[in-house]
């Protein structure tokens, strides 16, 4: 197994501090990418990353053409989640405001990316992603001035066709994006492409979402990190017929987990964290039906076995059908009155009163 690349200087510094001496050299004297200077130093690229924003996070700024005090460099952020990033901004800026400049109206795209040596197809990804306005004008301009070439311009028809069901289910649904891809079988970096550039209303809509559902705990509904809030398949499939024993059956956790083979303590966590309305019924509550079953408070249900419940159930029915003194019942039924009368006590306090009442009545009648 591959040991994990030390990158705190503090371990042994002068080791760690030649290791990366050159690629930080060329990081900051040169134009190459990190990958590039990773590779020609013999270097792992995520290592060099996570050194550079410990050790070097200013130039990690500066590459990004943010000049700030040394001190102060920790609450900037390199990026917005979304959007252009600086690089790209610097890299493109002078096309982009080509494209937008009529002494350029002959030329098309490609033709305005080759002037200033940039690949064709990567300018009119940035020109659709962040500056769809500049299209809309050049088209507009370019048909007035007898420029327009007849060329199709927008979402090809068989694509709509290809991606229909993705964005209507993206549109309907808390599924997240690699979840719809696989199930209408399209490749998930082209229905994240295509959503950006023909229906960026939507994803910017599903954005918003993810964000006020930041810590959501709801059963099925969408969390803060673009996932449905629900267990794992493999979770699931883990513990389905240990959580069936513990919904149908009397058996303790223990004696569960010993028939499904499944880890006590995984099992209890499971329950805690998914199943806390099973729990609940355990304790004799009866949960509501558009409960949050992840959240239920459980501090105010008392703990006690399944099998006790089930053990003292006919003598329950039967004190709720003819409430009479305890004694009588035990008897009946070959129970030991004081382990029944404590039972009573602690989870049926409103049968108890019951029974207090009729015997009481009995001895008014007698």
């Amino acid at each position: 197994m591959k040991e994990k690349e030390n990158t705190n200087p503090q371990a042994t510094p002068d080791a760690i501090t030649v290791k990366y001496a050159e690629a930080v050299r060329l990081y900051a004297s040169t134009e190459m990418t990190g990958k590039q200077i990773a590779l020609q130093c013999g270097l792992s690229l995520p290592a060099f990353r996570i050194y550079l924003r410990r050790h070097h996070r200013s130039l990690m700024l500066r590459r990004n053409g943010l000049e700030v005090n040394a001190d102060a460099t920790n609450g900037i952020l390199l990026r917005k989640k979304s959007g252009q990033t600086p690089a790209a901004y610097r890299k493109y800026k002078q096309a982009i405001d080509a494209c937008d400049d009529l002494s350029y109206i002959q030329y098309n795209v490609s033709q305005i990316a080759r002037l200033f040596g940039l690949d064709g197809v990567a300018l009119g990804n940035q020109l659709k992603l962040h500056y769809p306005e500049i299209i809309e004008r050049r088209e507009k301009a370019r048909t007035r001035l007898g420029l327009k070439d007849n060329f199709a311009r927008g979402a090809k028809p068989e694509s709509v066709e290809i991606y229909a069901r993705a964005v209507e289910m993206l549109r309907s649904t808390d599924k997240n994006l690699p979840t719809i891809a696989e199930e209408c079988g399209v490749s998930l970096a082209g229905l994240s492409q295509y959503l950006r550039f023909y229906h960026k209303d939507l994803v910017d809509w599903k954005n918003r979402r993810q964000e006020s559902a930041a810590g959501c705990r709801q059963w099925g509904e969408m969390s803060g990190n673009n996932r449905l809030t629900e267990p794992s398949h493999e979770i699931r499939e883990k513990y389905a017929e240990a959580l069936s024993l513990y919904r149908e059956t009397s058996l303790t956790i223990r004696e569960i987990t010993d028939r499904t083979d499944v880890p006590i303590g995984g099992f209890r966590s499971y329950l805690r964290k998914w199943h806390r309305d099973l729990m609940l019924e355990r304790r004799g509550g009866k949960p509501a039906a558009d409960c949050d079953k992840c959240r239920l408070d459980l501090s105010g249900s008392k703990r006690y076995l399944k099998s006790t419940a089930a053990k003292y159930a006919p003598a329950i029915e039967s004190l709720r059908a003819n409430p009479r003194p305890i004694m009588r019942v035990t008897a009946e039924l070959g129970i030991p009155p004081e382990s029944l009368r404590q039972y009573l006590h602690m989870h049926e306090p409103e049968l108890v009163a019951a029974v207090k009442v009729a015997r009481q009545r009995a001895k008014s009648n007698d």
